[in-house]
């Protein structure tokens, strides 16, 4: 009899896990799994496209139920686990099946934090999170005019820019001063501000929201300043929490995520992890780079394939908003003993910062010119001494090849 592998979560991290595994061993374990969401697995980045207009869901779909079916693989889709007996190794779901056994496979992702100001369970609050938000978002931009996104993160821009395309009138409300502060400095947070206020988009700043205000539905959100705008739309994009209470309560070690070792797995031998309900070496994970690698290194182990360690590496990112270019990958701080390359074009609406420490890179901010990412970040990633291509460095990889 082949052993029994349940994963628990039909996301991008846990179903990528299992084809790298079936890469390497297609036929080694009898595969069920658990999903909250009543769909087979989806491409999670690419919601804010179908919010746009510019994809469907059907675009955006990674495995159809036939998928899961040909690769011999039983999925109980919008049936949750709900309890893990780890001393008899089963799984018990929100239906009441119970499922044996030999190694699991927890893939619970995150949940979007949503700050608890007074209204904040008024219908018309939503996150951004899944497909029925996503409908939820494109529903209300058909029925009413005004929307505002709490958050001014990648999510948030893209979720903001998604319901303008809709026709809605959107206001973006951030408690920095700064749009994207973890990814971006200041000049470039400025020209994205600048770009995206040319598409339409309004912006608050430093506001910290005091209530959400509505009798039955959300009208409102009013500021600690005493400002109040109208609302017919609240989405919360003010990051997200690990799901980690089914790990908890089955008493697996956590700490802000379930934490797990090189190989991806829990201080239960049979118990794996990955994606964003995990913390490796203090570090959590929401990015889609550093989650594929941890699904070949988990696959490989549970191919018995064990010989990959997950290792952190820096990861770019992107904003998915038609006509804005930005890329930020690294140490955009800087700091002791760093220094700064920067180049501007304002007539282009052209930046470029490089942070350097020890004649290498540590760190790159392009903004409306970002052909060039790619290159820095594989300078970053082997530690190059760029100090013979100093002076031409912020005119890209071309210019850079002739002079050497």
């Amino acid at each position: 009899m082949k052993p029994a592998l349940v994963v628990i979560g039909n996301g991008m991290a846990g179903m990528r896990t299992v084809e790298e595994l079936q890469k390497l061993d297609h036929d080694m374990y009898d595969i069920t799994v658990f999903g909250a969401e009543p769909h087979g697995n989806y491409n999670r980045i690419l919601l804010s496209p179908v919010l746009a207009g510019e994809k469907t869901i059907d675009d955006i779909m990674l495995h159809t139920r036939d998928w899961y079916v040909q690769h011999g693989i039983t999925l109980h889709a919008g049936d949750p686990v709900v309890h893990i007996d780890r001393k008899k190794r089963i799984v018990r779901s929100q239906s009441g099946l119970e499922v044996r056994y030999d190694r699991l496979l927890l893939a619970t992702g995150s949940t979007p934090f949503i700050i608890p100001v007074p209204g904040h369970q008024l219908p018309g609050v939503i996150a951004f999170r899944d497909i029925q938000d996503v409908e939820t978002m494109l529903e209300a931009s058909r029925n009413h005019r005004h929307a505002v996104v709490i958050g001014g993160g990648l999510l948030g821009l893209e979720a903001a820019n998604g319901l303008l395309r809709q026709g809605m009138e959107v206001t973006v409300v951030h408690v920095t001063d700064a749009l994207m502060n973890m990814q971006l400095d200041k000049p470039a947070a400025m020209l994205l501000q600048k770009a995206l206020e040319t598409k339409g988009l309004r912006f608050m700043l430093s506001a910290q929201t005091e209530e959400i205000v509505g009798p039955d539905r959300v009208t409102a959100v009013r500021f600690k300043d005493g400002s109040v705008i109208p609302a017919d739309l609240v989405v919360m994009t003010a990051g997200v929490r690990p799901n980690i209470a089914l790990a908890k309560a089955s008493g697996l070690h956590c700490d802000r995520a379930i934490v797990v070792d090189d190989t991806l797995q829990t201080y239960d031998p049979r118990v794996y992890a990955v994606g964003e309900c995990v913390q490796h070496r203090k570090a959590l994970f929401g990015l889609v780079a550093p989650i594929w690698e941890q699904a070949r290194v988990c696959g490989a182990h549970l191919a018995g394939a064990g010989h990959r360690r997950y290792v952190q590496q820096t990861s770019p990112t992107r904003l998915k908003v038609t006509g804005v270019d930005l890329y930020s990958v690294g140490d955009i701080i800087g700091g002791e003993g760093s220094e700064d390359l920067v180049l501007r074009d304002a007539r282009r609406g052209v930046y470029k910062r490089l942070v350097l420490k020890d004649n290498r890179i540590a760190g790159a901010v392009l903004y409306g010119d970002v052909q060039d990412g790619p290159w820095y970040f594989g300078l970053i990633q082997d530690g190059t001494n760029i100090a013979s291509i100093r002076s031409h460095l912020l005119f890209g990889e071309a210019l850079c090849a002739r002079a050497a």
